[in-house]
């Protein structure tokens, strides 16, 4: 059986080095702020093009385009739940974004992916609820799936690095 692990890195998502980088995406796909905007930029003028054919995502799902100026051969773009007190079904969605991206990661035979902390940033999803669903729904899905290798969760400041490391290590 192949080692499966998950990692915490605090840094710039678009500067790993994986087969895959998840982008939190909005659901037109388009570009946006944050995460999105930062992998739109990094990724090149030809990420926009290709997105532009996807016809949009709803939330929940993911979708998968080539990485272009990456160092990320892949981009997996799932679109978060925008929080909204909690009671709209937001856990369930958060869930299923990370369920679907490494779907695709499997059946696309990538082996390494790297995980923003989805919803957390302008979508308003707290981060510890946000953490917790992350590390439960990635370690879930690894216990079954080997192909997967490792996973990181990217943590753009200290802060989300240090919920990451709490609760990974409460798992």
């Amino acid at each position: 059986m192949q080692n499966k692990t998950m990692e915490i890195v605090e840094g710039d998502i678009t500067a790993q080095s994986v087969d895959a980088i998840v982008n939190a995406a909005n659901t037109s796909l388009l570009g946006g702020g944050g995460v999105d905007g930062a992998i739109h930029r990094a990724a090149g003028p030809e990420l926009l093009a290709e997105c532009r054919t996807l016809q949009g995502c709803p939330t929940g799902d993911a979708r998968l385009t080539k990485g272009y100026r990456l160092l990320a051969r892949w981009v997996i773009h799932t679109v978060g739940p925008v929080w909204r007190g909690g009671n709209n079904f937001e856990d369930e969605l958060l869930g299923n974004c990370y369920r679907r991206s490494l779907e695709i990661a499997v059946k696309t035979g990538i082996r390494s992916v790297a995980f923003p902390a989805i919803s957390t940033g302008i979508y308003g999803f707290p981060l510890e609820r946000a953490t917790r669903i992350a590390v439960r729904e990635v370690g879930a899905f690894l216990a079954k799936n080997p192909a997967i290798e490792k996973v990181f969760f990217v943590c753009f400041d200290r802060h989300t690095h240090d919920c990451y490391q709490r609760v990974l290590g409460e798992s």
